[in-house]
């Protein structure tokens, strides 16, 4: 951090009051003593001239807690935005316990400089990770059906990563997704900042050759990148019911509980085929 702030040419007092702490808690930060808070990463962003996301990179979609720390609330402040004597609806949300009663969405949304609907989708991670934690939950699929399809192009390139690159190796790189995007292009067309910034939502849309690029790179049809719930679905579907079946949850994949939307024929045939494939390659992974 330290060497953030000198590129900045900001003094370390500046940072002290802009964040509201003092000195010897930013010199603690930049030594690597202590840590801030998480409430506190917008102000210092803000204060060391930096985008949050860059600055602070978030692995993965955002629950209610990240979203408030995101707002630079800490949890005590919610209780004057939603109009209660005290914390507890954001706290049982945010714990997983309970949902928020309706009456308080509209004022945290605009807290939080977020829609509704990310709302509601922030509180179903919050709820998933209560239930035993994202990974146990995504076995048997129970996370990802709470939290529905994705909407956003920032949630479809995760959940595409997330899903499709298990194991130790994990998913590419923004560098390397620019590089594939670049190259079928031909021409430099995004930088890794640029995915980083579409991965995390700080800009929400792209241009026809960028979205192609991503679709030909993790495999999906371009259409999985356009406003069409219906395609967005199924391929989530896909993605859920093989996330499933590699981790043992699923023996095969049947389309029970998909409904009238739910994954076509042919989609189903082509992942049925593709878990038989990584059967024969992993035998012993089942065992």
């Amino acid at each position: 951090m330290r060497t953030v702030r000198r590129a900045a040419n900001v003094a370390q007092t500046d940072v002290a009051t802009a964040v509201g702490v003092a000195g010897s808690t930013v010199a603690g930060w930049e030594t690597g003593l202590a840590t801030p808070d998480p409430e506190k990463l917008p102000a210092l962003a803000k204060a060391l001239d930096r985008e949050l996301d860059k600055l602070f990179p978030r692995t993965g979609l955002p629950d209610l807690t990240d979203l408030r720390c995101d707002a630079g609330y800490y949890q005590y402040e919610t209780a004057t935005l939603i109009g209660t004597k005290s914390a507890g609806p954001v706290a049982g949300a945010e714990r997983g316990e309970r949902r928020l009663k309706d009456k308080y969405v509209p004022a945290l949304a605009a807290a939080y400089g977020v829609s509704e609907e990310e709302l509601r989708r922030a509180e179903d991670r919050s709820i998933a990770k209560a239930r035993g934690g994202e990974a146990e939950l995504e076995a048997t699929g129970t996370a990802l059906g709470s939290a529905g399809p994705p909407g956003t192009l920032a949630e479809k390139i995760t959940l595409v990563l997330e899903r499709s690159y298990p194991g130790e190796q994990g998913p590419p790189t923004d560098a390397e997704i620019a590089d594939a995007v670049n190259a079928r292009a031909g021409a430099r067309v995004i930088s890794a900042a640029g995915v980083l910034d579409l991965r995390t939502g700080a800009v929400e849309t792209a241009s026809p050759v960028v979205l192609e690029g991503l679709a030909a790179f993790l495999g999906v049809s371009p259409m999985y990148f356009q406003p069409d719930d219906a395609v967005a679905r199924q391929v989530y579907e896909g993605l859920q019911l093989l996330s499933a079946s590699r981790k043992g949850a699923v023996g095969r994949v049947k389309g029970r509980g998909m409904g009238s939307q739910g994954l076509p024929t042919n989609v189903m045939e082509f992942v049925n085929n593709l878990v038989t494939e990584l059967e024969e390659r992993e035998p012993d992974a089942n065992e």
